[in-house]
């Protein structure tokens, strides 16, 4: 990985967001595949796609890392809830049979 203060110029700092950027969508696409074990796995058990306590948890977790990392809390906890509604619509499909 490049040092942040290494890239010489606008292009290749461009370069280097868009390298990060299609990063972060393989690790939104390895998440959704989770989200996929997870819908059978609650299907085979009989749960709901929407478990209020994991949501709250995985908020939570998200605010924290938020902060560790020196994120603004807020923004990712807006973020994360947009991401965790998706999944548990993405879940919910699966369990009543309507996968993508």
């Amino acid at each position: 990985m490049t040092e942040i203060d290494d890239i010489p110029d606008m292009p290749a700092l461009r370069a280097e967001i868009d390298a990060l950027d299609a990063e972060l969508i393989a690790l939104l696409a390895r998440r959704r595949a989770l989200i996929d074990r997870a819908a059978r796995i609650k299907k085979a058990a009989e749960l709901p796609a929407r478990i209020g306590w994991r949501v709250e948890q995985v908020v939570a977790n998200a605010r924290r890392h938020a902060a560790e990392q020196g994120l603004d809390p807020e923004l990712i906890e807006a973020i994360w809830r947009q991401l965790v509604e998706a999944a548990i619509a993405q879940e919910d499909r699966h369990l009543k049979g309507d996968e993508e």
